[in-house]
């Protein structure tokens, strides 16, 4: 999956350079702005989608913590640590996809010529 997503989104980059080149043309500019909507779309689905896989596994992590607990309490203490650090790992996978997303939306190569494009103050 993760393969899939970097694959996805070095060819979403590499084909942004092209557009840099051509802004004069109106034809390729519209067609900068709906690459520029696909970015958006994609960098909302991808952080959509880290939230739901991590909200599965951390729900998952829990579930098996609580039983292992109910099963052994003597062992709660290095159940629990252990369970924190999953847990943070887990976190940590959401985290990342956040940055690749807001990657995505505010360092896009092609922002500022959309931006004139548009109208918009730089």
């Amino acid at each position: 999956m993760v393969k899939k997503v970097a694959l996805l989104t070095i060819t979403a980059l590499l084909s942004m350079v092209a557009m840099a080149f051509a802004e004069a043309n109106p034809q390729v500019a519209a067609a900068g702005l709906n690459v520029y909507y696909g970015v958006v779309l994609a960098a909302g689905l991808g952080i959509a989608i880290a939230a739901l896989g991590t909200g599965i596994g951390q729900g998952l992590g829990l579930k098996s913590a609580v039983e292992g607990v109910a099963r052994n309490p003597e062992a709660s203490g290095k159940i629990m640590v252990t369970m924190i650090i999953g847990l943070a790992m887990i976190e940590s996978l959401c985290i990342y996809a956040l940055v690749v997303s807001l990657i995505l939306l505010y360092a896009y190569p092609m922002a500022t010529p959309i931006a004139k494009m548009i109208g918009l103050p730089l």
